[in-house]
């Protein structure tokens, strides 16, 4: 199966396989995230408390939203420097899912007479 088929395959929809930031990737973009909003929220609080001014601060915390959600939403090329190399599925078809065993329930109540 090609890369053409494959791609039929999983719908118009699905999400290319390069467009998928990595487990590392995510965790940094998170931790960059949480970082910068909470510095944003600092420096505009001190930008709005200093001029008296609760629409600047507002407009400064907006602002540093923005610059956030640009910097980690997008798959930027740091955020998938460690790839995950997934099974192909043809190869995935040779090998058989293992089955759950079957567990044996014990009833909680026993009615003596």
């Amino acid at each position: 199966m090609n890369q053409r088929e494959r791609e039929r395959e999983r719908g118009p929809f699905a999400i290319p396989n390069n467009a998928q930031m990595d487990w590392q990737g995510q965790k940094r973009a998170e931790m960059l995230m949480q970082v910068m909003l909470v510095v944003f929220g600092v420096v505009a609080f001190v930008v709005g408390y200093s001029i008296g001014s609760f629409r600047t601060m507002m407009l400064v915390y907006a602002g540093g939203v923005t610059l956030t959600a640009l910097i980690t939403v997008p798959n930027w090329p740091c955020y998938n420097r460690h790839p995950l190399n997934w099974l192909d599925p043809s190869e995935a078809e040779k090998h058989p899912k293992p089955q759950p065993v079957p567990s044996k329930k014990k009833s909680g109540k026993h009615h003596h007479k």
